[in-house]
């Protein structure tokens, strides 16, 4: 089954620099199942996010591709998911960020 993975960063990216790399180990992801994540890409459409760098951005998660999750737009994602038990360690992951003013980053299926 294809996955996404979401994991905090411990710095913001750096402008100019690519995240091209498929390395989940490195931010200590979390899966989600796409079939839980294929249900919202509509309304996650709606929402600025970056896709490989500071200097690309776009509405929705890139869903091949990795994805920037800027502070500004968790409350946003974290609206999205709702309340379903799946998405318990997303929300945590997502609201943890939000406080801390961190980039989340995804790296799609």
């Amino acid at each position: 089954m294809a996955k996404h993975e979401f994991g905090l960063m411990e710095t913001d990216p750096v402008p100019g620099v690519w995240y091209d790399e498929y390395e989940p180990q490195n931010y200590n992801c979390i899966s989600i199942d796409d079939d839980y994540i294929e249900p919202l890409l509509s309304e996650l459409a709606e929402i600025g996010f970056f896709w490989h760098t500071l200097y690309r951005p776009e509405k929705g998660l890139a869903y091949y591709g990795i994805t920037l999750i800027p502070p500004s737009s968790m409350g946003d994602v974290l609206a999205v998911l709702g309340d379903l038990e799946f998405f318990v360690p997303l929300r945590e992951l997502l609201s943890k960020a939000k406080a801390e003013g961190r980039f989340v980053i995804h790296f799609g299926i």
